[in-house]
């Protein structure tokens, strides 16, 4: 069995009444907007946010999940989707997953109209049912994912930035929405502020532990579907590089900023850079990290008592930093 169909196990039933209700939240009576969502609901993801939602919410709950935590996992999927579509005309990419992106299909106007009617849907689905304390998780959420990305996108033109400033801007691009889901399914079922908060924590962990390995992914030669030097190509200053230029000479310095701010396109460079960092320790300091955080959301589910929720968290919070892609 696949390693995510056996973390979805505890929460199968609830899963296919989600896929329904989500379905359900996108429709339109514009017959466009219906074509363009269908298509989005027809090429989803491993849909792991969902499942976030509720393996904490039954987690918490000794078993149970409500409306509630149905409609909180479709606000996250909705206005998760939104961000996608809009990423992609932001990086003007064609793909998606494997498939063609709505931008690369329908062209970039009519991608910014979906993205902004799915937030819409995601928005008014929590108002219209009341569920205010739901949606200030996921507007922090958005907030905070613009400002990560305008941070990163400032940074980068400068390349100054510093261990500090990295984990701000993965805290803000990707683990502040994963927060989101883990805290909306402890707050989908009544859990009180405290334990909230500590649910949002575990998913920030785990969030900044999926980000880091992503980076890592840059400097790897598996095949995951895009070639390493990438982030060296956009000048995205990550951790196995940020660490390396912290720890090497001065000489080394101007060589490794150069190469990133003037040679980013030339293969034979970036390879190079890549062998440099690797040499240089950056490789074993960004996984070291990586562990780290694996290790504070592994702590922070030792608190509860054992289920099959919490022992399909365990093997979510592994297969984040163990996945091939």
């Amino acid at each position: 069995m696949k390693i995510v169909e056996q973390i979805k196990q505890p929460i199968l039933t609830e899963m296919e009444i989600f896929e329904t209700r989500f379905k359900d939240a996108m429709v339109s009576k514009v017959p466009l907007l219906n074509r363009i969502t269908h298509y989005i609901v027809r090429r989803k993801g491993k849909q792991m946010r969902p499942m976030f939602v509720f393996l904490v919410a039954k987690m918490v709950s000794g078993g149970k999940v409500i409306d509630r935590t149905y409609r909180g996992a479709s606000v996250i999927e909705l206005i998760h989707t939104a961000t996608l579509v809009h990423d992609d005309v932001v990086d003007d990419s064609n793909r998606r997953r494997g498939f063609f992106s709505i931008n690369a299909l329908w062209k970039n106007k009519i991608a910014v109209l979906v993205g902004d009617y799915l937030l819409s849907k995601g928005l008014l689905l929590s108002i219209d049912n009341d569920d205010f304390d739901l949606l200030k998780l996921i507007s922090i959420a958005v907030r905070e994912m613009s400002e990560g990305e305008l941070l990163q996108i400032e940074k980068a033109r400068r390349l100054d930035i510093t261990e500090k400033v990295y984990f701000e801007i993965i805290r803000q691009k990707t683990a502040t929405l994963i927060s989101a889901c883990t805290g909306i399914g402890a707050a989908s079922v009544g859990a009180e502020q405290e334990e909230i908060d500590k649910m949002r924590q575990f998913g920030e962990y785990i969030g900044i532990a999926f980000q880091i390995k992503d980076d890592l992914f840059d400097y790897t030669d598996a095949k995951i579907g895009k070639p390493t030097g990438i982030d060296i190509k956009e000048q995205k200053m990550t951790l196995p590089l940020i660490y390396t230029l912290n720890n090497c000479s001065e000489k080394e310095k101007k060589w490794l900023i150069n190469s990133v701010k003037n040679h980013n396109k030339d293969k034979k460079r970036v390879k190079e850079v890549i062998a440099f960092v690797k040499a240089n320790g950056g490789i074993e300091y960004t996984i070291s990290q990586m562990k780290n955080y694996q290790t504070k959301a592994l702590k922070i589910l030792d608190t509860y008592p054992d289920s099959d929720y919490k022992k399909s968290l365990i093997t979510m919070v592994d297969y984040v930093i163990n996945r091939e892609i």
